[in-house]
C-alpha cells in the first residue's frame, strides 16, 4: 500500500466523516476495501486510495465511506439507557410537553435501525400512560446502505436474539421466511435520514432527546466538542443527551453537564446551572 496514498485517505476520512485512524490500522483498510475495490472493477484496496487521490466519483465516495463506517448495534443495547429513558426521563418530558403531547427524540448514527425502533416500542409498551401522545424518532446515519436496511426493518434470527425479548419479538415482529419484519405500526414511528455529523443539524428540527451512543469515540477531541456544540443547538434548555458508557462530555465540552444520577445523561448547561441554583 502507497504510503502517501494512505496518508492521504487518512485525511480524507477526517474530513468527509470525522473518522480518524491511525497508520496501525492499515490493515483494517486493506480488509474494507477489497470488497470496494472488486464492485468498482479494482484491483485491490490500493487502487482505491490511488484513485481516492485523484477525481473518485460520488458512488465511490458514498461506498468508501460505508465500508470505513462501524455499524454494530442491537436492540436494547446495554439496557439501562432506555430504562432511564422510560423511568426518569419520559415523565418529565411529559410533564413539560403536556399541551402539545409531542415528543422527538433523534438517534443519531442509528445504524441499521435497532436503537431507534427500540424506543418505539418500549413506548407502545407503555399503552394507556401515553395515550393521545404522539412520537416522533428521527434516525440518521451517514451510509446510504444501512439506511437502506433500517428503513426495511428486516432483520434475521441472530439480530432479534440480540438483546430484543422474546414477548417483544412475538409482539411487534412477523415472521416471513428466514427473516423478522418489523410490523408497520412500530416502523411508521420512526423516520431516517442521511445525515452527518459534521454537518449542522438544524434541518433535522429541534429535539427533546438525543441519543448519541457510542459515537463520539471515533472522533478526536476538537470534533466531539464541535458535534457536541452543534446537537446542543437543536435541543431546548431542559433537553437531554444520551451517550455510550465510555463517553462524557467532561473535558469536551462546556455545553453540557451530567444529569444528576443518571450516568450516561447531560442536560445543556442552562439546565445544569439552574438545578444548582
Amino acid at each position: 500500500m502507497n504510503k502517501a496514498d494512505f496518508e492521504h485517505f487518512i485525511g480524507f476520512l477526517k474530513t468527509k466523516a470525522g473518522i480518524v485512524i491511525t497508520a496501525e490500522k492499515a490493515y483494517l483498510v486493506e480488509n474494507r476495501l477489497a470488497p470496494i475495490a472488486r464492485k468498482h472493477g479494482m484491483n485491490d484496496a490500493s487502487d482505491v486510495l490511488a484513485k481516492i487521490r485523484q477525481m473518485p466519483s460520488a458512488a465511490l465516495v458514498s461506498d468508501v465511506l460505508d465500508a470505513m463506517t462501524t455499524n454494530e448495534t442491537l436492540f436494547f443495547r446495554d439496557q439501562r439507557p432506555f430504562d432511564q429513558f422510560r423511568d426518569n426521563v419520559l415523565p418529565t418530558l411529559m410533564e413539560r410537553n403536556a399541551a402539545s403531547k409531542r415528543i422527538r427524540i433523534w438517534c443519531a448514527a442509528c445504524s441499521s435501525g435497532q436503537e431507534p425502533y427500540s424506543l418505539a416500542m418500549m413506548f407502545s409498551e407503555l399503552g394507556a400512560k401515553v395515550a393521545g401522545w404522539r412520537l416522533e424518532i428521527v434516525g440518521t446515519d451517514i451510509s446510504k446502505t444501512i439506511l437502506e436496511r433500517a428503513r426495511r426493518a428486516e432483520y434475521s434470527q441472530f439480530e432479534v436474539q440480540r438483546g430484543l425479548p422474546i414477548t417483544m419479538l412475538v409482539k411487534y415482529f412477523e415472521q416471513k421466511g428466514e427473516a423478522w419484519h418489523l410490523k408497520a405500526d412500530i416502523k411508521n414511528k420512526v423516520s431516517f435520514r442521511e445525515f452527518n455529523l459534521l454537518e449542522n443539524p438544524r434541518s433535522l428540527g429541534q429535539f427533546d432527546v438525543v441519543f448519541c451512543r457510542n459515537v463520539l469515540i471515533y472522533f478526536d477531541h476538537a470534533t466531539k466538542a464541535e458535534i457536541l456544540a452543534r446537537i446542543a443547538g437543536v435541543m431546548p434548555a431542559d433537553g437531554h443527551l444520551f451517550l455510550g458508557g465510555a463517553e462524557t462530555v467532561l473535558g469536551v465540552s462546556d455545553k453540557f453537564a451530567a444529569a444528576p444520577g443518571l450516568r450516561g445523561i447531560y442536560v445543556p448547561t442552562e439546565k445544569a446551572a439552574a438545578r444548582a441554583a
